[in-house]
């Protein structure tokens, strides 16, 4: 669902309201929390999409790190999942999806949490996902609304999966390109999870189906601030220019480029094709963190001494035109 169509239902639909609700809805963050006692809280969070690529244990370990990176934007500890399947007998053999829920299976271990369970419904479209159930002190979670001015943005992965998945849907053959897309998609946001608590930080999301710019610009409007970009310390599968040159593109990066049209400002000179990896909607990417300026190499250097290494500073929490994104090159 596109991101305008999505706001303006939530418009009509009641919030809950309570005292032990730290988290709802209303900031757009990537999962709801719920204090349990003095010292924890429940993060709550599901999400499940129709497949991303052509082999089926991929994609389920793809899927199942997407739906557990919502935990791990709000600094939160996975500890318990539910597999959400819709698949047909009929249309593809049981073994499919044998080998899906082993991919999620897998990926949820690695993740130190629990696979309890789960609901499958008959649906021709194949879809799989995982409901989370993950922990954090009420003291210290992360969400998208507190980016300060003068905060820098950290982005740990690349960008440019959805562009690949488009490509390899229709049947592209992209060899080693896709199987580092695969790498990175299956890769959990565990670790740059844990290094950001540990060093402190102030705001974070993790960049999905809205694309960079998409969840930037929740960030900077739940936090009430502007922000710079600048397009070449953006990290991207560079091969991923001549796919969008031939089309490539998914529905969603369309619908995310529609929505930001009056919130986002491309300023000097970017490229039609550099311009689209901005707006392209993610599957499991990476997280997105504001940090205080005098951290934020202490950050970047752990997350690197760590294995992660594609990590980059690409922009700037600034006080003027909140809400409001602003590339430049």
């Amino acid at each position: 669902m596109s991101l305008t169509a999505l706001g303006e239902l939530l418009k009509n639909i009641p919030q809950s309201q309570h005292p032990d609700l730290l988290v709802g809805i209303n900031t757009a963050d990537d999962a709801g929390v719920f204090r349990l006692t003095e010292e924890i809280a429940l993060i709550q969070t599901v999400d499940f999409f129709t497949p991303v690529v052509d082999d089926p244990y991929t994609y389920g370990q793809i899927a199942a790190a997407n739906s557990l990176s919502d935990v791990y934007a709000m600094g939160g500890r996975p500890i318990t999942a539910l597999n959400i399947v819709g698949f047909h007998p009929k249309i593809l053999p049981m073994s499919v999806l044998e080998e899906i829920l082993t991919g999620g299976f897998d990926k949820t271990e690695e993740a130190g949490a629990v696979i309890v369970g789960g609901h499958t419904i008959l649906d021709e479209e194949l879809k799989y996902g995982l409901s989370v159930a993950g922990v954090i002190h009420p003291n210290k979670i992360v969400t998208n609304a507190g980016a300060q001015p003068g905060d820098m943005l950290v982005l740990t992965k690349p960008l440019g999966t959805g562009i690949i998945s488009t490509a390899i849907k229709s049947g592209k053959a992209l060899g080693e390109l896709a199987d580092r897309a695969n790498q990175v998609m299956t890769s959990l946001n565990k670790t740059a999870s844990e290094v950001m608590q540990e060093i402190g930080v102030n705001a974070c999301t993790d960049i999905t189906g809205f694309g960079l710019l998409g969840h930037s610009y929740e960030m900077a409007a739940a936090s009430k601030v502007g922000m710079k970009f600048w397009a070449s310390k953006i990290p991207f599968f560079k091969e991923i220019i001549p796919l969008i040159t031939e089309g490539f593109v998914p529905g969603g990066t369309h619908n995310n480029r529609a929505y930001l049209e009056d919130k986002v400002e491309i300023l000097h000179s970017l490229s039609a094709e550099n311009t689209t990896v901005l707006f392209d909607a993610q599957t499991s990417g990476g997280l997105l963190i504001s940090v205080q300026e005098d951290k934020v190499d202490n950050l970047t250097r752990e997350l690197k001494k760590r294995g992660l290494d594609i990590v980059a500073i690409i922009g700037e929490v600034v006080a003027e035109h909140p809400a409001i994104l602003k590339v430049y090159t």
